[in-house]
């Protein structure tokens, strides 16, 4: 990631100093990959701040935690007030939020920029999301958003917001990335499973989708790696041990959405279905000891079903984007952070591992109404849900059948279900909370008002104090 970026700001004009802590890459960087550019080595970081122009602009592409800590107390030394410190890697928002403010103090300004399309767009083109000190804005604003990818003329880089604002946009499009990933995995168990289809002709029904309301870099990948042969000549996605890893930032997003009482589902079960593959031996284990249902495969009208599969697979997609959209609201409520959604949607079309065709039509939606708390409630997503919802329905209640698990399909279902009923059976709980434990509750005709019933006779009137986590 970091000499890709490096090149690319090379290609843009701009001249790099590059410095790795291992001193001897920075001299097979030069002599390789960086021969016959502009980049400038540095074998020191004391001789990497004395080469830059000020007010320097130093990017840290290392690992999230103690060595970005750990470079920032090692830079301090050699900078002066007014420079720029940019952390380029998946760090904690919180952790930026604490920097920004470390740094600040000493009269530094911090920059926390997601970066998002992995090694190949860092080196053609990127999705950049800065967030910080903005006075920071100004001397990093044209290197970003020239070497960030394009959607027409328009840079997928713009000002995100202050302290971790950057690296929490980032945080949900990971998240994001998970629910995406998953719930094309569900739609592939479907058609390998219940279907009973070849490699071919899964590859054939992603290229199919990929032309349409579907048209992504994620759904066009699946499409690649279905049809990938081995050296052996057989297909290698079956050979794959099916125990997916994660890195945290799915995890930090499901954290925040617990933090801030927003109903993020999709994203959880995106990241609890990779705990449950990491259990593959007691899965196995499993498999001989519990029995599932006798009838495995779907034996019905193939082709339906496949259509059944697309609709579903979309209509969960903008469960999920709605989802992340309302904890990114939500977290800038609570933080008093000012949020472009339609400028996020727009950094995310082009560059980023979730880039698609289909956050043009978020950032319409937000660009025609900047204050819509609902992607489900904007009319064309509306509308798109509607099509969908017999399919969606249909496939999810044969995955039960079948006994194939939809986590991420079943959730984001169930959420649609939720959201847009005027009555949940949460009373009930109020109800239980109040007789157990006097937590009182509130009367339909009197919101706000906080009353205790002694169910019992003999339970007093004592109620515990009211209070939200």
């Amino acid at each position: 990631m970091g000499q890709n970026i490096v090149l690319n700001m090379n290609d843009h004009g701009f001249t790099v100093v590059a410095f790795n802590r291992t001193v001897s890459k920075v001299d097979e960087f030069l002599a390789k990959e960086a021969k016959g550019t502009k980049v400038v080595g540095a074998h020191s970081l004391e001789e990497m701040c004395k080469l830059l122009k000020k007010p320097r602009r130093v990017m840290l592409l290392v690992k999230a935690g103690d060595a970005v800590d750990d470079f920032i107390e090692k830079l301090i030394p050699f900078l002066e007030k007014g420079d720029i410190i940019i952390d380029g890697g998946n760090s904690e928002y919180t952790d930026t939020n604490r920097r920004c403010k470390y740094l600040e103090e000493k009269g530094l300004l911090y920059v926390g920029s997601g970066v998002s399309g992995g090694e190949d767009g860092a080196r053609y083109g990127p999705s950049l999301m800065p967030g910080g000190s903005e006075k920071a804005w100004p001397h990093i604003k044209d290197i970003f958003q020239s070497v960030a990818a394009k959607v027409g003329k328009d840079p997928c880089c713009e000002w995100v917001g202050p302290q971790g604002a950057g690296h929490f946009v980032k945080m949900v499009h990971n998240g994001i990335e998970y629910g995406d990933m998953q719930l094309i995995c569900e739609s592939y168990h479907l058609l390998k499973d219940a279907l009973g289809m070849t490699q071919e002709e899964m590859a054939d029904v992603f290229d199919e989708w990929n032309k349409g309301e579907l048209e992504s870099f994620l759904i066009e990948i699946s499409r690649d790696i279905l049809r990938f042969k081995d050296t052996d000549g057989k297909y290698l996605l079956p050979k794959i041990r099916d125990t997916a890893g994660q890195k945290g930032t799915g995890k930090w997003t499901a954290i925040a959405s617990l933090e801030y009482g927003v109903p993020v589902t999709l994203i959880g079960e995106a990241v609890f279905a990779r705990c449950l593959s990491a259990i593959q031996e007691e899965r196995v284990h499993a498999s001989t000891q519990i029995k599932g249902p006798e009838n495995t495969k779907y034996t019905g009208d193939k082709k339906a079903f496949i259509e059944d599969v697309r609709k579903a697979l979309y209509a969960s997609k903008i469960v999920s984007y709605a989802q992340g959209f309302m904890l990114m609201r939500e977290t800038a409520k609570e933080l008093g952070w000012k949020l472009n959604f339609g400028g996020i949607a727009l950094m995310w079309r082009g560059g980023c591992i979730i880039r698609s065709v289909f956050l043009g039509n978020i950032k319409h939606a937000f660009e025609k109404n900047p204050n819509l708390s609902n992607l489900l409630l904007d009319d064309f997503f509306k509308g798109e849900i509607q099509k969908c919802q017999a399919s969606w329905r249909r496939v999810v209640a044969s995955a039960v059948q079948l006994g194939i698990p939809t986590p991420a399909f079943s959730t984001a279902l169930a959420f649609f279900d939720g959201y847009r009923s005027a009555r949940l059976p949460a009373n009930l709980i109020q109800a239980q909370r109040d007789y157990f434990g006097a937590h009182t509750y509130e009367l339909l005709d009197k919101p706000g008002e906080f009353v205790h019933t002694n169910w019992t006779g003999h339970g007093g009137s004592v109620s515990s104090t009211t209070y939200q986590v």
